[in-house]
């Protein structure tokens, strides 16, 4: 009828008709807010996840996610002292695990957050319909779960616990108070995200043997227990110079009460040959349990291999370092490691570790095949001489914290050599004969028990480190010589 106003019209079939539709393209079916516009981080049903068009209503999100070390597998690396940037496993790490991805993307990319498609620097339409939302929110809701996450970290390397030590899938669930106190359900039942904080899908959190940064957000204990969690002086003393971590996870490797499977972690690899009777044909390995740390002085910065450097042989360990710690009494704090040696192949007389193609390797298990692949993929003749050596790594332990009456007690370091040698591999020896030292204050005198000699000077003298050894405390406001 004329003078009658038009029916409304919804084009898109939001619900809003198009006069007061803000968001006429939402697409049909999206949950929306009352302007017609997607709703931001709509709850997913129970039971339920979003679908794989997640890109439709999080485009921001899958920008953010496509920035982010977890997509891009590299990036800056501001604590590494070798090397520029980008560095990361896409391209340039080199590890005592499977060496470097080259030559088997397709076999390396099942822990990325993409669907087949190797990552590229700029986000194209292509690139964000790549990312796979549903390898980190598969179990519903805004924030990933421990088992989501564990189920690429605690499986890096070739298997469940193989590669860090501290991780583990029973993490993920374990009732086992003493395998992990932070994560336990019995415990404290944190997520990953309590520690690793996160900032438009960039997450904080790395290790020594770790080379970009996604988040440069420090991951410390004291965010939670504060700077003194201790009620005796002498234990909060320890925290300028001792992380945390070196007294309250005793051992790495730990078996959960609760698990069928051994969370026995990697000790030694060697593509010399499998023990595999079918594909994927693995390298022989050892594994073991309840591990004793390797410590090491940890300023935050690392000397890490990267693809390409000349090796060079380290006479302390007998084999050729993927990653170092640095730090030392006078800059560092004590660290817990994980120790773990390889036997990879290295050219001969240019000392470049060769990043053999594993996807040969755990096809057919002939070193021979995957090592000549491997020096074609490096840009090499196949016909480069080569040999096998022996590959080192430390790793930071950072899970696994034991309860308060397992943490180690001043004896464990102090009273012997078995844990650590601080006197002598560590720094803490005298800065001279022994003879000498006592003698610039005093004539000779008894022996006496460490901790005596050690509060007679410190406590009652307030005497500086630097009487003794050769490093000083200064933030302590101890007397100087």
């Amino acid at each position: 009828m004329t003078g009658q106003p038009p029916a409304p019209v919804d084009t898109d079939g939001d619900g809003i008709e198009n006069s007061a539709d803000q968001c006429p393209d939402t697409p049909t079916g999206v949950s929306v807010d009352l302007n017609g516009c997607p709703a931001a981080n709509p709850p997913p049903e129970v039971g339920e996840h979003y679908g794989p068009d997640c890109i439709n209503c999080h485009t921001l999100e899958a920008t953010e996610v496509h920035a982010s070390l977890h997509y891009q597998w590299q990036g800056d690396a501001p604590y590494m002292v070798n090397g520029g940037s980008p560095q990361g496993k896409l391209t340039n790490s080199v590890n005592s695990y499977c060496i470097n991805i080259l030559g088997n993307w397709q076999g390396c990319s099942g822990c990325h957050i993409g669907k087949g498609a190797m990552p590229e620097p700029v986000a194209t339409q292509e690139q964000l319909e790549n990312i796979d939302c549903l390898k980190c929110h598969s179990q519903g809701g805004v924030q990933p779960t421990r088992v989501e996450c564990l189920a690429c970290h605690a499986t890096a390397g070739g298997g469940d616990a193989v590669k860090r030590g501290d991780l583990a899938l029973a993490t993920g669930t374990t009732a086992d108070y003493g395998y992990d106190i932070h994560m336990a359900t019995t415990g404290a039942d944190l997520q990953c995200q309590n520690c690793h904080t996160t900032e438009n899908h960039r997450i904080a959190g790395k290790g020594s043997d770790l080379r970009a940064t996604d988040l440069d957000v420090n991951v410390d204990c004291a965010n939670c227990h504060g700077s003194s969690p201790h009620s005796e002086s002498t234990l909060d003393q320890h925290t300028l110079q001792v992380a945390c971590q070196s007294c309250h996870i005793p051992i790495y490797g730990k078996d959960a009460s609760d698990t069928l499977a051994t969370e026995a972690t990697e000790t030694f690899r060697t593509w010399k040959t499998s023990h595999a009777i079918a594909p994927p044909f693995h390298p022989a390995s050892e594994k073991a349990n309840d591990l004793i740390p390797r410590y090491r002085f940890w300023n935050g910065k690392s000397d890490n291999y990267l693809l390409g450097d000349i090796a060079e042989f380290d006479a302390q360990t007998g084999a050729y370092p993927t990653s170092r710690p640095i730090g030392s009494v006078q800059d560092g704090k004590l660290y817990p490691f994980k120790y773990k040696i390889a036997e990879q192949p290295m050219t001969s007389g240019s000392h470049l570790l060769i990043a053999l193609d594993t996807s040969v390797y755990f096809s057919t298990a002939n070193p021979d095949a995957a090592i000549s692949q491997g020096l074609m993929n490096m840009g090499m003749s196949e016909s480069t001489p080569w040999e096998w050596v022996l590959t080192d790594t430390f790793q930071a332990l950072n899970h696994q914290v034991s309860q308060k009456s397992k943490a180690l007690q001043c004896s464990s370091c102090h009273g012997s050599t078995s844990r650590m040698d601080l006197q002598g591999e560590l720094g803490y020896g005298l800065k001279g004969a022994k003879s000498s030292v006592c003698t610039q204050c005093h004539g000779s005198k008894e022996n006496k028990p460490f901790q005596t000699i050690h509060d007679k000077h410190v406590k009652d003298k307030r005497y500086d480190c630097s009487w003794c050894h050769s490093f000083s405390r200064p933030e302590r406001g101890l007397r100087l010589p």
